[in-house]
């Protein structure tokens, strides 16, 4: 887990200065690894959220990237496009891909990830479907948008739902006990 966004070639526009792992934790202000960030978060019950650019998950397609960003605490990653098969392997996970609509972007939008976010994917969502983004920025201003939800199936609706495919397999399996 403490591997996941360890890599040296990441730049995080909310750690400026910084290259690799590195993040800032807002209650302090402290510039600190990702990790110990996200440990800090999950400590404090606040759920985090990714904001991306394009291609988001580029690179070697592997199931830990999705896994460890579920276990990190993040919520959901909203970005201007997604690489395939990691969107489907965020799903898995239980995280929720969000995707700006064409031409928008977090610079579009000013967010700078300082933003607290509210995101409400009701019992009625059907794969691509359109849902608010609700950003409060630190002095309490709101801005709401659009964004398409990346499930690309019903299926993947209900790995969502569960929390993940490993979570529905396992409740199918007690279910069916």
């Amino acid at each position: 887990m403490r591997g996941t966004f360890a890599n040296i070639r990441i730049k995080n526009q909310i750690a400026p200065g910084t290259e690799g792992g590195y993040t800032t934790y807002w209650p302090t202000g402290e510039v600190t690894s990702i990790y110990d960030a996200c440990m800090r978060y999950k400590e404090d019950g606040t759920g985090l959220a990714i904001l991306a650019g394009k291609d988001y998950g580029m690179g070697s397609s592997r199931d830990w990237a999705a896994k460890g960003t579920n276990l990190l605490g993040i919520k959901f990653v909203l970005a201007e496009s997604f690489e395939r098969i990691h969107r489907s392997n965020l799903v898995f996970m239980g995280v929720l891909p969000l995707q700006f609509k064409d031409g928008e972007s977090a610079e579009t939008h000013g967010l700078t990830g300082t933003e607290t976010f509210e995101v409400h994917v009701d019992e009625t969502v059907r794969p691509r479907d359109l849902v608010t983004v609700k950003a409060i920025d630190t002095d309490g201003n709101e801005k709401t948008f659009e964004v398409v939800v990346r499930f690309d199936s019903e299926v993947e609706i209900d790995y969502y739902r569960h929390g993940g495919i490993l979570q529905m397999v396992l409740r199918e399996k007690l279910a069916s006990n």
